[in-house]
């Protein structure tokens, strides 16, 4: 029952996030990259700070690492089981992903961006905006990933 409730959960967050992370790169980024110096730093002054406080992007991460602690715990029985392995890697990479990469990555860019003044954004304004694209790109790519780790590991302990 635990394991049924925390394996359910990872999906449904790891998918919510995924689906998040596809559209910010996937439609937002062709958007950015089309922007002028002054209205990307603009644009991002308006999404960023609700993004950042967003109550989704708190509840998702929370969901993210303890969902699957909670599958986890309830396949602690299994522990060599594919399912359990399956979850634990997909933990891991949440861990990578949404959580230390969102961190240690990509939030000190966005204070880099939110610090520019759009009428004189500094001439290396592109590494900025190009490493904002790289760290949502290396964030979605874990998501996905943990997703299908989390929706595989689910459709083997049910069946």
């Amino acid at each position: 029952m635990i394991a049924d409730l925390g394996l359910a959960l990872s999906v449904v967050s790891a998918g919510l996030w995924s689906g998040l992370l596809l559209t910010l790169t996937t439609m937002l980024h062709p958007i950015c990259a089309a922007d002028s110096p002054g209205d990307f730093a603009r644009d991002l002054r308006r999404f960023l700070p609700i993004a950042r406080r967003s109550p989704t992007n708190y509840v998702l991460v929370l969901l993210l690492l303890f969902a699957p602690v909670l599958a986890l715990i309830g396949l602690r029985a299994q522990v060599s089981s594919a399912p359990f392995v399956l979850t634990a890697l997909g933990l891991a990479a949440t861990i990578a992903g949404p959580l230390l990469g969102s961190r240690l990555l990509a939030e000190p860019n966005y204070d880099v961006i939110l610090g520019w003044d759009p009428q004189a954004v500094p001439d290396d304004w592109l590494v900025a905006r190009a490493r904002y694209f790289r760290f949502n790109w290396v964030r979605g790519w874990l998501t996905w990933i943990a997703f299908a780790l989390f929706a595989a590991a689910t459709y083997l302990h049910l069946t």
